[in-house]
């Protein structure tokens, strides 16, 4: 029987969905042998729709050759030019559940698209990273607290954060969804579509800032209301998934694309807004500039859509990264 104002289902096999998200969590591959360099490009079915495929991680070489640019490094303060590292605060991300973005290879090695870019930035600025990890609530604060002279955690830019830090643009994230196989919802075009459905997502986010801000639209449409569980890690949002615990789970785009796309059982429902991704720095400091600098040195020289291409995200770039571009919330 099924919940009133809730599509029924059939609950997909948990075991299945369990053994792909071990696989996606504990591995670089599994299953099969012999990977190829663009098993983890999304790869889409009929309609659109990210179709399953090997959890191999893309290994080509896109950042090495890259040559520093010294007017560009120049513009960094001088402090960092003589000392040669930039103190980067990021999110540890462990397993690969955290790609496109970021995660670990099976030997321990951080790989993903923001690593590359993040590599890449420096290469141009002349450069090294000193990386230290925060949580994503922390890390901000910390930019500002002069911890971190650079905040990178796929921080969408809001209005909200540009009272307190700076932004050099790096790509194009979004708001999606994503659902189990046999969910009776084929798409979500807006947020009543999820009227009578439980959804999971992460706190302290624009995500549950987008549920919150919306959550009379369902009763003020005479319909149930949908109800929100948060989880901090994605390990519980999928394998809720697989048990019929979640109905749907929303997030990043690129990372739910990338879910899709690699986790059997579960399928990409669509996007609903999009959010301009960036450094963070700290309010007025010069920093911003030179990395917005070095992000359009990439572009044009094509590295930029190199790494994009690297990680089947093509078309999620910026045609030009800006200090403070405006603010999607």
């Amino acid at each position: 029987m099924s919940t009133p104002g809730r599509p029924a289902r059939r609950l997909p096999r948990l075991a299945a969905v369990a053994a792909a998200l071990t696989c996606l969590l504990l591995a670089a591959a599994c299953g099969g042998s012999g990977s190829s360099s663009d098993g983890g490009k999304e790869t889409t079915a009929a309609g659109g729709t990210p179709a399953a495929t090997s959890t191999a991680i893309p290994t080509q070489d896109v950042v090495s050759s890259i040559a520093a640019d010294p007017a560009l490094k120049a513009e960094l303060p001088a402090a960092i030019r003589d000392r040669g590292t930039i103190t980067a605060g990021v999110v540890r991300s462990p397993g690969t559940s955290g790609l496109p973005h970021a995660g670990q290879t099976a030997d321990g090695t951080t790989v993903g698209l923001d690593v590359d870019l993040r590599e890449a930035v420096a290469k141009v600025l002349g450069v090294t990273w000193k990386q230290e990890y925060g949580t994503f609530a922390s890390i901000i604060p910390g930019v500002q607290n002069g911890k971190y002279d650079v905040g990178q955690a796929n921080f969408g830019v809001t209005a909200a954060r540009l009272k307190v830090v700076d932004f050099a643009s790096y790509l194009v994230d979004g708001q999606s969804f994503l659902g189990a196989k046999d969910l009776p919802l084929d798409s979500v075009t807006k947020l009543t579509d999820l009227c009578g459905l439980t959804v999971a997502t992460t706190p302290g986010t624009t995500f549950q800032q987008i549920l919150t801000d919306a959550a009379k639209q369902c009763p003020a449409a005479g319909r149930k209301p949908y109800t929100v569980q948060y989880f901090n890690d994605t390990a519980p949002i999928i394998l809720g998934l697989g048990n019929g615990k979640v109905d749907v789970y929303f997030g990043p785009t690129l990372g739910l694309k990338y879910d899709a796309a690699h986790i059997a059982g579960t399928k990409f429902l669509g996007q609903i807004s999009s959010t301009t991704v960036g450094f963070a720095t700290a309010k007025g400091s010069p920093i911003a500039k030179a990395l917005a600098d070095a992000v359009n040195k990439l572009i044009a020289s094509g590295d930029y859509a190199r790494i994009f291409a690297k990680w089947g995200v093509t078309g999620t770039g910026v045609t030009t990264s800006q200090v403070n571009p405006a603010a999607a919330f």
